[in-house]
């Protein structure tokens, strides 16, 4: 039987960490889940976290920290899944059996269609169950772990779009995370929330144009100095993409630039690069030092892939996405477009545009 004042969070990296902490110390019951002992014994071993920052403070004490999935999910109203989102469909897979009726997954953040991904594979395996899947558009904080068990919260959005499968149940799982997470607001659909993926924009073009850093492990700031002008026209253009791919399929979007007015309170500048610049909330973040970083490995097949395969679908040319996608696919060794979430991957190929709505409806 699930509990309203109970919560899952699986993942428990930077934002995992930050979430799980902020909800116990905000008064309920989290067990905190990860794949991998070792990213979490520091903090089974001390019984919780220490959380600092801009938000709540202080040591949060969890009620459960295991690598045992059915444990973990187990009487959990909310399943706050905070995982890199190459990891949706394995942990859709491996939840399905476990999955009890009533409970709400939310995906921190789905990045491009990984609500449709994550229902599928559910659908797939445990077709009985009554359950909703739900994505944010992304991540509510700009979060980092520091060691075993501290994570410190830099920076809240200030808004967070949020949609679910079905769509008539968005108010509904709006409603429910609203109780700790006021930022949250309901979209018109999982393509809304899909097609204002941000990250698409900010991980993968700096990380690819500062290669030769990241490859020397030189000390630098992924935002405010790996995102030079030069860097921020090229990210202009791949947003441009973005938006006229949300025009085509009649979803509401805002630009990049537009967001970060939104969502930090940035003041609005000619160019995106000097909002970028002027986010407060950025400083101090450093840039990768891997070339395998999530910012490529998981942001293009997650996040381009699908948003240009989107463009495909509806007739938009994507030109700069994909000379990004063919530009990380040489690098890495890898076809992003066959790997990634692709119209084939996702069960939606044989789709024509107003299927895929009456599929999500």
């Amino acid at each position: 039987m699930i509990k309203e004042n109970k919560i899952a969070v699986l993942g428990a990296g930077n934002g995992g960490m930050a979430m799980a902490a902020y909800l116990s110390l905000m008064g309920y019951e989290v067990n905190l889940y990860d794949k991998f002992e070792k990213t979490i014994e520091g903090i089974a071993k001390l019984g919780g976290i220490e959380l600092d920052g801009v938000s709540l403070k202080g040591f949060a004490k969890m009620n459960a920290v295991t690598t045992d999935l059915k444990k973990a999910m187990k009487g959990c109203e909310m399943l706050m899944v905070v995982t890199p989102a190459f990891a949706h469909r394995e942990l859709a897979e491996n939840m399905a059996p476990y999955l009890e009726d009533g409970q709400i997954i939310v995906l921190h953040p789905g990045r491009t269609c990984g609500a449709l991904e994550v229902r599928q594979m559910i659908t797939k395996i445990n077709s009985g169950v009554d359950v909703t899947v739900a994505e944010a558009q992304t991540l509510i904080y700009a979060a980092r772990r520091h060691g075993e068990n501290s994570a410190t919260i830099h920076g809240v959005k200030n808004k967070v779009t949020l949609a679910a499968i079905p769509t008539s149940r968005t108010g509904f799982v709006v409603e429910k995370i609203n109780r700790f997470y006021e930022a949250f607001v309901p979209a018109k659909n999982i393509l809304e929330t899909s097609l204002l993926n941000i990250g698409a924009i900010f991980h993968p073009g700096p990380a690819i144009f500062n290669i030769a850093r990241i490859e020397c492990k030189s000390e630098y700031e992924h935002y405010h100095e790996g995102i030079t002008p030069c860097v921020g026209r090229i990210l202009e253009k791949v947003d441009g993409e973005r938006v006229n791919i949300a025009k085509k399929m009649n979803i509401e979007t805002i630009s990049a630039k537009t967001w970060l007015g939104e969502v930090y309170g940035v003041e609005p500048k000619e160019t995106l690069q000097e909002m970028i610049r002027n986010n407060e909330v950025y400083a101090g973040i450093s840039a990768p030092k891997d070339p395998g970083t999530r910012y490529i490995s998981e942001d293009i097949p997650m996040s381009l892939t699908p948003l240009a395969e989107m463009g495909r679908m509806v007739g938009v040319k994507t030109p700069y996405m994909n000379m990004l996608i063919d530009i990380a696919s040489t690098m890495h060794g890898r076809d992003y477009r066959e790997t990634g979430r692709n119209l084939k991957s996702l069960g939606i190929d044989n789709m024509s545009f107003e299927q895929l709505l009456d599929e999500i409806a």
